[in-house]
């Protein structure tokens, strides 16, 4: 366990209530009488609301259907545990021995749960203002660029786009390979089209594989369309 005035630190805000920050930071494997799920119910909802309200403004002139799927690009566990990686959250999450052992403080899942528990609990604390103000200082540190290209990251949907429109057909994503420990998996995928190999990539999980070979098959694509 970390120091906790140095995670205050990072975060830019400084804890009235030091036991709503531990419970903030509690995972459920640690068996105490408290954990962190009801906060990250929270924070989760609210971290909806300001990187929603935050495109809202940033992006003026785009449809509600490209600003939900902006919002979903940045409100998941990949993007929560890129923001938790940013403040070192994992060296401060109360884990039991077994969790600890099973490498809990790399999984991508406890510290998306925890940084999403962390902005409920400075919510509950100090109102949506301050969320607000934590929130986007991390999110435009980790997204120095925020626009449209760099934040839109749904590739399946743009290459499915893409080939509807000049092929008439649905991209098959295939997974050829896994390897690596369970805390440390990676997938290969395969993107096909028309029984064509397009492109392949790996990823921590299948989803992010798909999306990472759905991302090189546009590229190659538009080469060849263009």
């Amino acid at each position: 366990m970390g120091d906790l005035t140095a995670l205050e630190k990072r975060l830019g805000y400084r804890f009235k209530d030091t036991n709503l920050l531990k419970t903030a930071l509690t995972h459920k494997s640690s068996k105490q009488s408290y954990n962190n799920e009801r906060l990250e119910f929270l924070g989760d909802a609210v971290l909806d609301l300001i990187v929603g309200e935050y495109l809202y403004h940033k992006f003026p002139d785009v449809s509600e259907g490209e600003l939900s799927k902006l919002r979903a690009s940045l409100v998941n566990e990949k993007g929560f545990e890129q923001l938790a990686r940013l403040i070192d959250l994992g060296k401060f999450i109360y884990l039991s021995v077994a969790e600890e052992n099973n490498h809990g403080r790399e999984k991508p899942s406890i510290l998306s749960n925890a940084f999403e528990a962390l902005i409920g609990a400075i919510y509950l604390e100090s109102g949506l203002q301050k969320a607000t103000e934590v929130s986007l200082r991390l999110l435009e540190k980790a997204y120095p660029k925020i626009d449209l290209e760099t934040v839109f990251r749904d590739y399946k949907t743009t290459l499915q786009e893409i080939t509807q429109a000049h092929m008439g057909v649905t991209p098959q994503y295939i997974v050829t390979g896994s390897s690596g420990p369970d805390h440390k998996k990676e997938f290969v995928i395969m993107v096909k089209v028309h029984d064509r190999e397009i492109a392949q990539a790996k990823g921590r999980s299948k989803k992010e594989a798909q999306q990472e070979a759905a991302k090189k098959a546009i590229e190659k694509l538009r080469k060849e369309l263009s």
